[in-house]
């Protein structure tokens, strides 16, 4: 029987950064599927649990941050890893990793993304 491929949900309300990534990931052999914004990505989660969330932050409708916290919240999904994307700087990191409810995301990256480092980012946490 074949290997069931691993599939991540690319959560991101620019199209473009949505299409970037999934075209990363599809060419790299790894199913995706998309949320334009929070609440469509809580949906999408609730109807289909990925292997991993590759979640922007800055969103209108629920922003990435809610989402993640939502996440980590719930004893059916904290154990998806959770791969941040932002523009935003090196102080967001250090402020969502020291947050006390939840744990820091388990990987992080900055837009611009670049595509080796996010598929090598990826594999690594599909990995766990």
């Amino acid at each position: 029987m074949p290997e069931q491929k691993k599939t991540v949900l690319v959560v991101d309300d620019d199209p473009d950064a949505r299409e970037f990534l999934t075209t990363v990931l599809e060419d790299n052999g790894i199913a995706s599927t998309t949320a334009k914004d929070g609440v469509e990505a809580i949906e999408s989660i609730e109807r289909s649990v990925p292997d991993l969330v590759a979640l922007d932050i800055s969103m209108p409708e629920k922003s990435g941050v809610a989402v993640y916290r939502r996440l980590k919240e719930d004893a059916q999904l904290k154990q998806v890893p959770v791969l941040m994307i932002t523009g935003v700087s090196e102080d967001f990191r250090k402020f969502i990793s020291t947050r006390r409810q939840v744990p820091p995301p388990e990987g992080y990256m900055s837009k611009p993304i670049d595509a080796e480092e996010f598929i090598s980012k990826v594999r690594e946490l599909l990995v766990h």
